[in-house]
């Protein structure tokens, strides 16, 4: 088995439902990762240590999955220059908005791509494409990935014409 190339990060195990239409798309392009739970409230010296040492473990890119206040792509951001996309989740009060505003809110220096609330699979895929820049395969899977999914609206239609 070789290195994972991306991390998932995720600040409680209650969000793994929320993360695994992720986990299916790299998994359904071959992308090796590893999925952790960690907390940027609860275990920041873990987290921080984590993201320092991630690109001498192979590691290329960080999916940082988080509610509520949100803090755990920042938190990796600050501790690495690897590229990180953070994945607001739904839940407490205000149902991901609160997420949502705290990740893609960071200050100047410290960049977080981010993804709509709930969007695994769109962060999966962005995580993709950036390794697709330096991986020809992966670059390939991605065009074919990209024809399929327009092959299928358009039978989508096809099939609404007969209907109607």
């Amino acid at each position: 088995m070789s290195k994972p190339r991306v991390a998932i990060l995720m600040g409680s195990k209650n969000d793994l439902p929320k993360i695994k239409s992720g986990l299916d798309t790299l998994k359904e392009f071959g992308v090796e990762f590893t999925a952790r739970v960690m907390s940027a409230h609860r275990t920041p010296a873990i987290a921080c240590g984590f993201a320092s040492s991630a690109k001498e473990n192979g590691i290329q890119v960080f999916i940082c999955a988080a509610g509520m206040a949100a803090h755990l792509a920042g938190v990796v951001a600050g501790h690495t220059t690897l590229p990180v996309i953070g994945l607001p989740v739904s839940g407490g009060a205000l149902d991901g908005l609160d997420a949502l505003y705290a990740t893609v809110q960071m200050p100047p220096g410290i960049p977080v791509a981010t993804v709509g609330v709930n969007g695994a699979k769109n962060a999966a895929l962005l995580a993709i494409q950036m390794m697709a820049l330096a991986d020809e395969t992966l670059a390939t899977k991605l065009e074919e990935y990209k024809i399929t999914m327009a092959e299928k609206v358009v039978e989508s239609d096809e099939a609404l014409q007969l209907e109607i």
